[in-house]
């Protein structure tokens, strides 16, 4: 295998859902949820995937998994092509490729306890046969998420939010992955427990030599733990680049936007700084605008986005944006 490879590289990923027409059923449209997405995330690496609800990161995330099947576009991790795999032959993939939900209310089995949990995809996968064995793992498992070898009688239930989600956790690192998709992985929790399951998810990457692709809506949780940051909007990524840079010289009026609406602890900082307002609403993926998809809510378009799709393209070394006018 060539290490220098990227471990997963999406490359022009497009999904689209067919909508029915109500009571007669006929096709109304097509939702255009993913839109000629391409990125690659290199071994040891975090992407953050960003952009607000709908704009269609987690159904990349889905689609990467092959829990969606891409409409087209290739997929490829360590170097096969996930989109021309079968059932059979995907399963041994899905070792490798775990998933950390964003609701750890909804996410876990409620009639399963946190051992019984845990220790399903060791048994699933075959990967440790003995019971005995199972359970000393699923202590093991317990310690490394920062859980008490007892929380494996409980259920559900009777733990915090965020035990919950450290139980997800566990689960995903059970198979030992090489990739790890964290769809929102913090969003329904607490602030100050969002800062915990991110510390803990550095401790476990650096720990066993992780990947993560980081999907989320807040930049300011993206900042701690990416190396690199995608913006998505209305299914199209809009801006990549590595995170110092994104934060420090974004290019593309959306990102502008969003990083404007990060709040800053400092009330003389934030007093000073220009506020980006973006008028009306996101359009409907049913129906995206010609030429570039935020023209109708860009504050310095011209009549040229409204007929010009723009190309993702680098206007700095390693920093990609799609805006003709960066």
């Amino acid at each position: 295998m060539n290490h220098d490879a990227p471990l997963l590289e999406v490359r022009n990923l497009v999904k689209h859902f067919h909508v029915g027409g109500g009571l007669f059923g006929g096709r109304a449209g097509v939702v255009r949820a993913v839109d000629d997405v391409s990125f690659s995330i290199r071994r040891g690496e975090t992407l953050g995937l960003v952009g607000e609800s709908g704009c269609g990161k987690t159904t990349t995330g889905r689609c990467i998994l092959q829990l969606e099947r891409p409409t087209r576009g290739q997929i490829v991790f360590e170097g096969r092509d996930l989109t021309t795999l079968g059932e059979d032959e995907l399963r041994p993939v899905r070792r490798k490729m775990q998933v950390i939900f964003q609701d750890p209310y909804s996410s876990l089995n409620p009639r399963m306890t946190v051992g019984q949990i845990i220790a399903e995809p060791l048994a699933v996968h075959g990967i440790v046969p003995d019971p005995a064995q199972r359970a000393a793992r699923v202590r093991e498992l317990l310690g490394h998420v920062g859980l008490l070898p007892q929380h494996a009688r409980r259920y559900p239930h009777q733990l915090s939010g965020g035990q919950r989600q450290r139980v997800g956790i566990a689960r995903a690192l059970a198979v030992e992955p090489a990739l790890i998709i964290c769809d929102e992985p913090v969003s329904a929790l607490d602030v100050s427990i969002q800062a915990q399951i991110i510390n803990l998810l550095e401790d476990l990457q650096a720990q066993f030599g992780l990947t993560y692709l980081f999907v989320a809506h807040d930049l300011s949780v993206v900042r701690h733990i990416s190396d690199r940051v995608a913006v998505m909007y209305l299914g199209k990524i809009v801006e990549i680049t590595d995170r110092k840079s994104l934060y420090d010289a974004p290019l593309h009026p959306y990102t502008k936007a969003l990083l404007s609406a990060v709040p800053i602890p400092d009330p003389a900082l934030e007093a000073q700084r220009e506020r980006v307002v973006l008028g009306g609403e996101v359009p409907s993926a049913l129906n995206p605008p010609s030429g570039c998809v935020f023209h109708p809510r860009c504050p310095i378009a011209v009549d040229r986005c409204r007929g010009e799709v723009p190309e993702l393209r680098e206007i700095r070394p390693g920093h990609r944006a799609a805006c003709i006018l960066a």
